[in-house]
């Protein structure tokens, strides 16, 4: 069985824009650098009240990267919504959904990030 979530995996083409996305428009701490046994590049990431990793992954001997519409997500929780929207518009991120009010009570919104991925902010109901 297993005991806990320890990261999620999503593969890129181009990592540095990447990066840029998750550490300056999402605010998430870089963890740490490495290189696979195979080669794969390797970031992983981490928000600052979570445990779990976002492990970002650039091999090019994969192929382009894919990722079809409606896929999946990673959704963060925010404090202002509308303070995070401008702040992701100034770098060059405007929100692509929202925000919009939930059944309960939250705000959330959507935003596009590099490679096709998609970001969900929810803003907690107070």
């Amino acid at each position: 069985m297993v005991t806990k979530l320890l990261h999620t995996r999503y593969r890129v083409s181009d990592l540095e824009k990447t990066v840029y996305f998750y550490k300056e428009v999402l605010g998430l701490q870089e963890v740490r650098r490495s290189r696979s046994s195979r080669g794969s590049e390797l970031v992983f990431f981490k928000a600052p009240n979570s445990a779990e990793e976002i492990e970002i992954c650039k091999f090019d001997e994969s192929g382009p990267v894919q990722v079809g519409p409606d896929l999946t997500h990673l959704a963060f929780e925010v404090d202002d919504i509308e303070a995070f929207g401008r702040h992701a518009a100034a770098k060059g991120y405007p929100l692509s959904d929202g925000p919009s009010p939930s059944g309960t009570g939250s705000v959330i919104a959507f935003l596009d990030a590099p490679e096709g991925y998609e970001v969900e902010l929810i803003q907690r109901a107070k």
